[in-house]
């Protein structure tokens, strides 16, 4: 579904991202981990458009969206959920997974899939009035997330879900992350420094360092990599 090759990315001469290459297939769930300042959330505003690449190509279901405007990529079925929720805070929840569904798929299924976002987060639904900038970290990350899945989109990308939650609230997060995979079959792109969470999340994962892919493997590989371990597992 999604193909990057010989993505680079530079900022003022300085390579952010250098000749990445990364495949999902459809239907897969495939993390992105590293340290800070690695490149992963780069590598996702290379994906929606919001950066320019300085080489490489990105495919979607077979379209080179390499140089497509973003305004047209979610239209496509890319959702980009990003690092810090930024939630529109003067509106209410409702209006805000009104404007994640602005997309062409995402008018024809609005009220099936309105529903289907109130099952996944119920503390939207009980909170469909209140204005977005008074929810709690964790209702705000859910209400992100909804307005990503108010597209309905064909790939879901999370750019650090988990940061500044509570360890519970965190696991929450995780938690309706695995379900939406298992039981919508949808595609997932994580970027995530919850490393142990993440590999038992994922089918398959990339380590993302100073801009380079450094490993990759499926998730009991990755586990089982003693650099990862060591790294970011902490054993």
């Amino acid at each position: 579904m999604l193909r990057i090759e010989g993505l680079s990315v530079t900022f003022g001469g300085l390579h952010a991202l250098c000749e990445v290459d990364i495949i999902v297939a459809a239907g897969e769930f495939v993390a992105i981990i590293g340290p800070n300042g690695a490149g992963k959330t780069t590598l996702f505003r290379a994906i929606s458009g919001t950066v320019p690449p300085a080489a490489g190509h990105i495919a979607f279901a077979g379209q080179d969206i390499t140089t497509l405007p973003p305004a047209a990529r979610p239209h496509l079925g890319i959702a980009h959920v990003p690092e810090g929720r930024k939630v529109f805070g003067a509106m209410t929840v409702l209006e805000n997974l009104e404007m994640g569904a602005t997309t062409r798929a995402g008018q024809v299924v609005w009220k099936v899939n309105l529903a289907r976002i109130f099952d996944t987060f119920p503390r939207l639904a009980e909170r469909r009035g209140q204005l977005a900038g008074t929810l709690s970290g964790g209702e705000q990350q859910m209400l992100a997330i909804g307005r990503g899945l108010a597209s309905a989109p064909r790939l879901l990308m999370l750019d650090e879900p988990s940061m500044g939650l509570s360890p519970g609230m965190a696991d929450t997060i995780f938690d309706c992350i695995r379900d939406l995979h298992s039981d919508r079959a949808l595609t997932v792109l994580l970027v995530e420094q919850r490393a142990a969470e993440t590999i038992e999340l994922c089918d398959r994962g990339y380590v993302l360092e100073t801009g380079r892919i450094v490993l990759q493997g499926a998730a009991a590989e990755l586990a089982a990599n003693d650099r990862i371990r060591k790294a970011y597992l902490g054993t």
